[in-house]
């Protein structure tokens, strides 16, 4: 089974880069923030715009383009940084399995939607819980852990 990545056009490398400098800067787009993962060949530290989401009082990081290198990287590494501006926090992450997914995604595409909804393909906040489920192994989700702030 090939897992489902969406390449990013150059509209979404333009704009990502632009949410990215900004967030660097301390004004994130709507609480953007920029993740630091070590490359699981490398070792480099690697960056990516992403939005952080609130549910229940837990934090996660949904990939919208599905098996990402920012996935495949934090898979490895288990651990990496969110910053906005000055701001550095330190985090540990555990996937969610596929059957605990559909509330989180559900969220993410209400708060989200505008930004990466074309991404979803016809599903949204309003879809039943089959469908987010059907989808779910498409998506990876991460559980963030604040390990320690600087």
């Amino acid at each position: 089974m090939t897992k489902r990545y969406v390449r990013p056009t150059w509209f979404d490398a333009v704009f990502n880069g632009a949410v990215g400098w900004f967030t660097r800067m301390g004004l994130p787009l709507a609480g953007s923030r920029v993740l630091a993962v070590r490359g699981r060949t490398s070792g480099e530290w690697r960056e990516t715009p992403v939005n952080p989401l609130r549910v229940a009082g837990q934090r996660y990081l949904v990939a919208p383009r599905g098996h990402t290198q920012w996935v495949r990287n934090l898979r490895a590494a288990g651990a990496g940084r969110l910053r906005k501006g000055r701001q550095v926090e330190q985090f540990t992450a555990v996937e969610v399995a596929d059957a605990d997914k559909a509330p989180i995604l559900r969220e993410y595409l209400r708060v989200w939607a505008w930004e990466v909804g074309r991404f979803f393909e016809g599903v949204d906040a309003g879809s039943p819980d089959d469908r987010l489920l059907e989808i779910a192994p498409d998506f990876p989700v991460f559980l963030i852990s604040s390990t320690a702030a600087s």
